[in-house]
């Protein structure tokens, strides 16, 4: 699955154009690699994404289409949530 669509749809984030415009920008890495909208996830896969001053980091656990909220919370795990300080 593509991952602006696995953000989407496992609603880390809400809107698919705007998880397309954050890979695009340089903001999310898949298993450390920088990635764009269109890298294809597997399971198991560790995928970090950078929001404003936080960086979060979730390890994909299925893959599915499905847009129910109850379905979307088992689609990943956190693994970390970390805030990043920025240098003034």
């Amino acid at each position: 699955m593509r991952l602006d669509k696995y953000l989407k749809v496992s609603r880390i984030i809400k809107r698919r154009p705007v998880a397309k415009e954050v890979a695009d920008k340089g903001r999310i890495k898949v298993n450390g690699i920088l990635a764009k909208s269109s890298t294809d996830l597997k399971v198991d896969d560790l995928v970090e994404v950078r929001f404003g001053n936080k960086l979060l980091t979730v390890k994909v656990l299925e893959m599915k289409d499905s847009t129910k909220k109850e379905d979307a919370a088992k689609m990943y795990e956190i693994v970390s949530e970390t805030r990043i300080e920025e240098d003034a």
